[in-house]
């Protein structure tokens, strides 16, 4: 079957619903990152908490607590690598055995449409979860390069090389902490994209619902009020 003949197995509504789909998935990504300084989105505002972060630890003593938290930022992106890897080996299982799926899923639906349109739809989910894995295993390669820079400033605040260490391991630190947001944003779509197993409106909804759903959490969740405010005076923090 020819790419030309796989394409005609598609509606265009579908067609829309897909690039609709990956449409929203990157503006998000450069709304998100990019966001206007009038209205930062929660992943800026705890890029400049990373940048503090790294500037209070050249006079802490001792630093075995930051090297935890960095540890603890790599065990997330260790599990979130496997549970992708896993996913990824799911779906080539399910492209193997796409005639079972068709039928599970005609008893949601009444669409009985070839094994390759089944098959395409895998791979769609498919992209996302290589996406998300490769965004993952980049978060944890980066979280260890924060991880040798943090051990590379000086004892010594005093020393000219502990601030501007300090400041690469910020920018590492944030950099890593943007490819993990990346991974998470490919796992909410890949979810979403399963709806287009139902149909073209199903997937839709799904889209509409993921950028809704991380709207809110960049731009108007309660989290983010409580990392906008300003901290108390000196004298009322007793």
């Amino acid at each position: 079957m020819s790419f030309a003949d796989r394409a005609a197995l598609f509606s265009t509504l579908d067609v829309v619903a897909v690039a609709a789909h990956f449409a929203c998935w990157l503006v998000l990504i450069v709304l998100v990152e990019h966001s206007p300084a009038w209205r930062p989105s929660v992943s800026r505002v705890m890029a400049d908490y990373r940048r503090e972060w790294m500037r209070v630890f050249v006079t802490r003593d001792p630093r075995i607590f930051d090297s935890q938290i960095v540890g603890n930022l790599r065990q997330s992106t260790a599990f979130f690598a496997s549970a992708s890897m896993i996913a990824i080996g799911g779906g080539f299982a399910l492209i193997g055995n796409a005639e079972s799926l068709s039928g599970v899923v005609s008893d949601f639906t009444a669409e009985d449409a070839p094994t390759a349109v089944w098959e395409i739809k895998l791979v769609v989910m498919l992209i996302f979860g290589v996406n998300a894995f490769l965004k993952f295993v980049w978060s944890h390669r980066l979280f260890g390069y924060c991880s040798v820079l943090m051990a590379a400033v000086p004892n010594d605040p005093s020393d000219p090389a502990a601030y501007p260490r300090a400041r690469q391991a910020a920018e590492i630190n944030v950099t890593a902490a943007r490819a993990y947001n990346r991974g998470l944003r490919s796992v909410y779509f890949g979810i979403a994209a399963s709806a287009w197993l139902l149909g073209a409106v199903p997937l839709l909804v799904a889209t509409a619902m993921t950028v809704a759903v991380i709207l809110r959490r960049e731009f108007a969740s309660a989290s983010r009020a409580v990392l906008l405010q300003a901290p108390p005076p000196p004298d009322t923090q007793r």
